[in-house]
């Protein structure tokens, strides 16, 4: 990918979550919401401060995250659909292997 966002602007990609409910019941592709989760493909540099100084973002390129269901622009990049959001529009990051560990010690 030859994009670069700028400032604290992050390029995610949806992550389809499962289309069958836990009863096993198929969900139709006309009764799916978008996904709320993604992988952070690209990060900006960061906002800057005050003073003018650049305060880094605290996600990274390849962390799952959360975000609002209608956040950020949607766009085409190589053929791709993918969104561009600010880091503010994020509400976490999914720790995956924290939460395998949990589901395994239960």
């Amino acid at each position: 990918m030859n994009f670069r966002p700028l400032h604290d602007r992050v390029v995610v990609r949806r992550v389809d979550e499962e289309e069958t409910t836990k009863g096993g019941i198929i969900i139709p592709d006309t009764a799916k919401e978008k996904p709320m989760q993604g992988e952070i493909l690209a990060v900006g540099p960061g906002a800057r401060d005050e003073k003018g100084e650049i305060v880094p973002l605290d996600v990274k390129v390849g962390d799952r995250v959360l975000f609002g269901k209608w956040s950020g622009n949607e766009v085409t990049i190589d053929g791709e659909e993918l969104a561009i959001m600010k880091e503010s529009d994020i509400m976490g990051v999914l720790e995956t292997s924290r939460a395998k560990k949990r589901k395994k010690a239960a």
